[in-house]
């Protein structure tokens, strides 16, 4: 019988979104930069790129808090940093949202913890496919209704 991993969804969810809006803000920095750049081309071309680049990472950061788990304190801490340094780049009050979730996601996927393991000894059961009955793993065949069990 396969288990699917737990992963810290809530914080992932949250990260995401942050990260999406952060991107946003990159984009519109990105217009900004562009229009800058006919001006000041260093200063419109870093804007450009660490608002971008920040988005990226934070993007990058939450997925890699959903793949690797085990590493979630390294991913959280990236995840909030950027987060926090996206607020100097996307100084735009509408996506200072991204700047929270993002924060909020990384600091949850920190705190995240799975669940405790079965304890040693406890009893594995199945469900019989044709009457539904909780039955013993080692168990031939259904008790209630005979359906033999692979």
């Amino acid at each position: 019988m396969a288990t699917q991993k737990e992963r810290p969804t809530t914080a992932f969810v949250l990260s995401l979104i942050g990260a999406i809006f952060i991107l946003i803000g990159g984009i519109f920095m990105a217009i900004v930069g562009a229009a800058v750049a006919t001006i000041f081309p260093e200063v419109g071309v870093t804007l450009v790129i660490l608002g971008l680049a920040i988005g990226i990472i934070v993007l990058i950061s939450a997925i890699m808090l959903y793949v690797n788990p085990q590493h979630k304190v390294a991913w959280g801490v990236i995840t909030i940093i950027f987060s926090i340094i996206s607020l100097i780049f996307n100084f735009i009050g509408g996506f200072l949202i991204g700047m929270i979730l993002g924060i909020v996601g990384g600091a949850l996927g920190i705190a995240w913890k799975p669940s405790p393991p079965a304890a040693a000894g406890a009893e594995i059961k199945r469900i019989c496919p044709k009457c539904g009955r909780v039955i013993k793993e080692e168990v031939k065949f259904c008790p209630d209704c005979g359906q033999a069990l692979e």
